[in-house]
């Protein structure tokens, strides 16, 4: 949802406005003269300060900033927009529950930014920085212990940590001792062998015993989350930087068939091979990657750092390369199998061009809890924070093991519940709000005595009314973060009136949308086209024959996809259950591809002539799961029962039943010339490649390597054979609605909000300050 308020917000308040990369704000206090009413929209008034504000935040540095033009396009597109939440606000869109939901959590993630010390992550993402110019190997020891745990378990846990670390410091095998004693799961595999990371990849406190425990060495017990761990160092190694390589991919992902996985890595290996013998990277790449998003230009992918992608094979291939021009042989990914080329290696990015990125991942990291804390001590000193420690005593005092249990409760007639027991800034929390909050939280805690637990019960109590008194104060306190607050306030309010209005209206709409296209066809027209067949085959020999089979035959039987043969008992003619699974795989092959024709033969035998009706029952099935019967052809077999050869004159001879008796089998046919690729590519996975289709300037390498003609055209390119089949030179045409639909929807949702738009300002009166507009002008 957040894309969507993203999305809404930009289209409806930013469009056709330069946004600046940094946007100036304007503090209401600093303005003396900006506080007079400028536009009126019905029962509302718009200050000038607040247009200012909107204005400057997103036209700040476009080169007419402040134009009288520039300021007049603005609030146009300002004036509309205040228009649609008055009218979403009328209809009373505020006050629904899933809109206050929706708007409290972004209240939450709007706050994030301010409840936090700046100076305390300033610190935090320069030592990160500095750390991730080195990457650490090590291998650890955990033992588990709760957060919470009782100062006796914590003891005894670490008692025992470090016992194991005197057994390694006198010479036992630190991987022996991870198997035997460490408590993480992996460690019986990997002998607590975590490999190369660097910061930020890592809970801080362990990231922190990484980096200053020596190499070879153990460090001390660290406590994180997880329990107490001891490291031991085993190598450390320069940052690795950024890489830039272009690849080839055949994909071959999870799931695939057996052939398809083989007919993948053959393909692969031929090309290597190819590229091994000197063919060239862009052409092969052009012709041949899977991966549609790089193959136009190289197959060159965007630059990466270490660990970034998530493919520990695919980086470490890429990071394996040596100099510019090298090729990796083929790699196996969760995606398929790749061969890179390197472009360039690149160092460490500078800490400008990083910082950002830091600061997000060290706002999530575990070390944001050190500035935490130093937020809520200097909240606590701010608004004078104060707490009752005779109540408080008393409460750990009196903690029973209902608190054990998660059963806790108390008495609505205790006296005590309403003395104060937190004071901050002007608000007052009671004993009974704590006893609400326990209640409303606990769960059970075995390990943990009644006392401990309510002591950890106050301090995140207390932490949280330091939160929430400060998240309480923020608009008051800051300027950009009310102003961001209405700003998607209105975005989530105004999404379900564009929705009802506009977006989703003109996709139901048919009727309206057939009149609008029927008005408006000639801004849908097609381009010159060139319908074509263009065959690209590995040799001269294989361009023949693919030529001769193109034009021999319109439809093209092809290997696959094949379908089990289905077979009923005597008597039976109806679809069983078993059946089903091979029907709906035939079902959903047929939806998929327009091309496919499926011959269905039913085998019947004199003596059980079902085979008519067991046909039918079968298109039956089909038609039920909205398969288009008119993609298959059927046809009824009889076939005889089979007489044995006679062995002695005595012996009496016994007809045996034709095997194909009661049988349905499929066999597959397309009426697509990429068809030919699966009749020859069955032993070579390069042998041909086959285009197909209508095609405007720019879809076709190939065919635009040519002047465009009506004709059959033979030539080589590299050293491939190419023909091309160009049968007809289609002139500029209207297209129908289907292949304009996507713009026709897009159109017509724009001629709806217009329209929407004129009876909105007829609605509500519009009055505009224009003296005040002009205040803001800077020629």
């Amino acid at each position: 949802m957040k894309k969507t308020i993203v999305a809404c917000l930009s289209l409806l308040l930013l469009q056709n406005c330069k946004t600046s990369q940094k946007s100036k704000t304007i503090s209401h206090t600093s303005q003396q003269n900006n506080n007079a009413t400028m536009l009126t929209i019905g029962p509302n008034q718009i200050k000038t300060s607040d247009f200012k504000y909107v204005y400057n935040k997103n036209n700040a540095s476009a080169p007419d900033a402040y134009s009288e033009k520039s300021l007049r396009e603005y609030l146009e597109l300002y004036t509309n927009f205040r228009l649609k939440i008055l009218e979403a606000e009328a209809e009373g869109r505020d006050t629904l529950k899933d809109f206050k939901a929706e708007l409290e959590g972004y209240r939450k993630q709007l706050a994030q930014p301010y409840l936090t010390e700046k100076g305390v992550t300033e610190q935090l993402i320069k030592e990160a920085y500095e750390r991730m110019k080195e990457e650490v190997s090590a291998s650890h020891i955990l033992l588990n212990v709760s957060p919470d745990a009782e100062p006796k378990d914590t003891l005894a846990a670490y008692t025992k940590i470090m016992e194991y670390r005197s057994k390694a410091l006198a010479g036992e095998s630190f991987d022996t001792l991870a198997r035997r004693y460490s408590q993480d799961p992996s460690a019986k595999q990997n002998f607590g062998k975590l490999g190369y990371f660097t910061a930020l990849q890592m809970v801080y406190p362990f990231e922190e015993a990484a980096y200053k425990t020596p190499v070879g060495s153990i460090s001390m017990p660290v406590r994180t989350r997880f329990g107490y761990h001891i490291l031991k160092v085993t190598g450390r190694r320069p940052s690795r930087g950024e890489v830039k390589v272009a690849h080839i991919m055949i994909r071959a992902g999870e799931g695939i068939s057996k052939e398809d996985s083989i007919a993948a890595k053959q393909k692969i290996e031929e090309l290597y091979a190819k590229i091994q013998a000197g063919e060239n990277w862009s052409e092969l790449c052009s012709q041949f990657s899977d991966d549609y998003n790089s193959k136009t230009n190289g197959g060159e992918l965007q630059t990466f750092a270490s660990n970034q992608l998530g493919v520990a094979s695919f980086e470490d291939a890429a990071f394996g390369l040596a100099k510019p021009g090298d090729i990796s042989s083929p790699i196996k990914t969760p995606y398929g199998w790749h061969i890179l080329k390197l472009i360039e290696k690149k160092p460490l990015k500078s800490f400008s061009e990083m910082e950002s990125g830091i600061k997000t991942k060290v706002q999530k990291d575990s070390r944001s809890d050190m500035n935490k804390t130093i937020f809520i001590q200097k909240r606590k000193k701010e608004y004078n924070y104060t707490e009752n420690a005779a109540i408080l005593n008393n409460v750990f005092n009196t903690a029973d093991s209902s608190l054990v249990k998660g059963t806790f409760s108390y008495k609505s007639d205790n006296t005590s519940l309403k003395l104060p027991l937190i004071t901050i800034g002007t608000k007052t929390y009671s004993l009974k709000d704590f006893y609400d909050y326990v209640s409303a939280n606990q769960k059970p805690k075995q390990e943990m005595s009644p006392s401990a637990i309510q002591r950890s019960n106050f301090k995140a109590f207390s932490e949280k009314v330091v939160m929430d008194y400060e998240e309480s104060r923020l608009a008051d306190k800051y300027e950009d973060y009310r102003m961001l607050y209405d700003e998607y306030k209105d975005g989530i309010l105004l999404f379900s009136l564009m929705d009802e209005k506009v977006w989703t209206k003109a996709v139901n709409d048919t009727l309206g949308l057939a009149a609008f296209f029927e008005k408006n066809k000639k801004n849908y027209t097609w381009k010159p086209r060139n319908e074509a067949i263009v065959l690209n085959a590995a040799d001269e020999p294989t361009l023949i024959k693919a030529i001769n089979t193109l034009k021999n035959s319109n439809v093209y039987s092809v290997p696959d996809p094949s379908f089990d043969t289905l077979t009923f008992a005597v008597g039976k003619w109806t679809v069983e259950k078993e059946m089903q699974n091979n029907l709906n795989r035939v079902g959903n092959y047929v939806k998929r591809d327009k091309n496919l024709i499926i011959k269905i033969t039913s085998f019947e035998s004199v003596k059980d002539a079902l085979g008519s009706k067991r046909l039918d029952s079968v298109l039956a099935y089909l038609k039920s799961r909205n398969v288009n019967l008119g993609q298959f052809q059927k046809e009824v077999k009889i076939v005889r029962d089979i007489i044995p050869e006679k062995k002695g004159k005595n012996v009496k001879i016994e007809k045996e039943s034709n095997p194909m008796a009661g049988k349905i089998t499929f066999q597959t046919f397309s009426t697509s010339p990429k068809a030919l690729e699966k009749i020859f590519n069955a032993e070579k996975p390069l042998t041909l490649e086959v285009s197909a289709g209508k095609f405007q300037q720019g879809e076709n390498n190939l065919l635009d390597s040519l002047s465009w003609k009506v004709g059959e055209f033979s030539f080589k390119k590299g050293n491939r054979a190419v023909f091309i089949w160009s049968k007809a030179l289609l002139e500029p045409t209207t297209k129908s609605l289907d292949e304009a639909r996507g713009q026709a929807i897009s159109d017509y949702q724009g001629y709806l909000e217009k329209e929407w738009i004129a009876e909105l300002r007829k609605k509500y009166p519009i009055k505009l300050n224009d003296e005040e507009l002009k205040k803001l002008i800077k020629e």
